[in-house]
């Protein structure tokens, strides 16, 4: 059973909210160490963590890592594998089990946290660290089954099986979007199957990264089993990855930095005596097919959720949709309802829809997305930033967008929706897999042949049908994509921990 989510409409989860986020913010301004080898570690520069919503806010100061100590965790790291790795599995579950014992304790105040460091809405918090539970229930159970006898046949005269090992010492590199649910599931996916790993967290989000080694450390996981790094990917990314002793690279974030990490873990270095493991989930450009036979008030509402949940920030979010041209107007027209009445402001107060976007880089970025949009297609809504001193933009629609617009094909990252008219059901599709990504995809229609169509046709890791393609369920829903989005990893998924473990055959001649 996934975690249930906090019920923010009732009064006292809002007060309970309201003083959590009194509590987080009485600790801005903390200073935070490295943990490499089982010590603090301190350095002589620092990186200041920002509230997006509230730029001059110091959420929190973190210690910056130099190349040197990046070499330094990988090693700390190894040196203390052949002792976890030797950790009975059913002892490593135990530990999982406490640490999301702890979240859910702990639950409104990684709430805040997400809300000030991220700038996530109170829902969009709660259903972030709902789903770090998740994933630590989720493993602890599977390593569980893995740890058991496999069936394998018996050959005659012989007994024969088949176990699971771990790697080695991995790297973890986490994203910003969601820094409490996909750190907590690369994290623990590879400290629960035996590995030791060096997180390196998102510089917009490492106070959450902070937070979450005190969990792991208060559920009894070793101290040296892990270690937390901070800094940026320039300076210390590269050395992690080329390390001769990291044995993999679990990966959430852009294409771009997805496909370096992989040529660079392609490449042997002296000493090396294994191929690289590299699990990459790298982003989408995520498209809902609104068929003629659809539900337009469900799809309208899928639609506005799945593009503007979290300002569009989600690898999964909607930055396409495909309208049936006999309802494409009526489609618009209730679709720009709907998206005008979106309130934009602060996250921490919970009457806003859209908090800010990540930082200033990305503010810029999509803003020069939609100038480019508006010379591709028609502004419908939105176009600019909203007002506040935070990194604010209106939630945009731009209708008519032709398959070769630049905002057609590239991922924005931003609340910013592309609509595109198809003929008929067929060229929806077409122009659904007309894209070098393949993350999530949603169809709304009542026809189950086109349903039927769909399932084969629509080349998406995640696919849905009437529904939002965002929201991706632990257990439920195994999260993972193809071609650019990915290696297809499955998180959430009974494959998931595969991927930070390898197999042994033992075969023994009987008599």
């Amino acid at each position: 059973m996934n975690e249930p989510w906090t019920d923010f409409t009732q009064s006292e989860n809002r007060q309970a909210m309201e003083q959590a986020q009194a509590q987080v913010r009485a600790q801005f301004g903390r200073e935070y160490a490295l943990w490499i080898g089982g010590e603090d570690v301190w350095t002589s520069q620092r990186l200041e963590s920002r509230d997006p919503s509230s730029p001059e806010e110091i959420v929190g100061l973190h210690q910056k890592a130099t190349p040197e100590l990046a070499s330094r965790a990988v090693e700390a790291a190894d040196s203390y594998f052949p002792e976890w790795s030797r950790t009975p599995a059913e002892e490593r579950a135990a530990m999982l089990l406490r640490a999301a014992a702890i979240l859910r304790a702990r639950k409104l105040e990684f709430d805040a946290w997400l809300v000030y460091e991220a700038g996530k809405t109170w829902p969009e918090a709660e259903a972030d660290v709902s789903e770090g539970i998740d994933f630590c229930e989720y493993y602890a159970r599977e390593m569980l089954r893995l740890a058991g006898p496999q069936s394998v046949h018996q050959f005659p005269g012989e007994r024969d099986e088949l176990v699971y090992l771990p790697l080695g010492a991995g790297v973890v590199i986490s994203p910003w979007n969601f820094p409490l649910a996909i750190l907590a599931g690369m994290t623990t996916a590879a400290l629960v199957t035996g590995n030791t790993v060096v997180i390196k967290p998102s510089s917009d989000t490492p106070t959450i990264a902070a937070k979450f080694v005190e969990v792991l450390r208060e559920a009894g996981f070793p101290e040296r089993s892990f270690c937390l790094l901070v800094g940026s990917g320039a300076s210390v990314g590269d050395i992690l990855v080329r390390h001769p002793r990291t044995r993999f690279i679990s990966f959430t974030g852009s294409k771009e930095v997805g496909l370096r990490i992989n040529e660079l873990a392609a490449r042997p270095q002296p000493g090396q005596i294994w191929i690289k493991r590299v699990v990459a989930e790298m982003g989408g450009k995520d498209a809902i097919i609104v068929d003629r036979e659809a539900d337009l008030e469900k799809a309208v509402d899928g639609v506005r959720v799945s593009a503007f949940g979290y300002q569009g920030q989600k690898c999964s979010a909607c930055s396409r949709v495909i309208v049936d041209e006999a309802v494409y107007d009526e489609f618009l027209e209730k679709l720009k309802k709907k998206v005008e009445a979106i309130r934009v402001g602060p996250a921490d107060q919970p009457e806003n829809y859209m908090g800010p976007v990540i930082n200033e880089r990305a503010l810029l970025s999509i803003l020069g997305y939609i100038e480019i949009g508006k010379r591709e297609g028609r502004l419908i809504t939105g176009g600019a930033s909203a007002p506040g001193n935070g990194y604010f933009i209106q939630a945009t629609i731009i209708a008519d967008v032709p398959k070769e617009a630049t905002i057609f094909r590239e991922e924005v990252f931003g609340p910013v929706l592309a609509v595109t008219k198809a003929r008929d059901f067929d060229e929806a599709l077409e122009l659904a897999n007309c894209t070098e990504y393949g993350l999530t995809g949603s169809v709304y229609t009542n026809n189950r042949e086109k349903i039927r169509q769909a399932s084969e046709q629509f080349f998406t890791g995640n696919l849905y049908f009437n529904r939002k393609c965002t929201g991706a369920m632990v257990g439920a829903h195994p999260f993972g994509g193809f071609n650019m989005s990915g290696t297809d990893s499955k998180a959430g998924g009974p494959d998931y921990l595969m991927l930070f473990l390898q197999a042994k055959s033992i075969a023994e001649k009987l008599g």
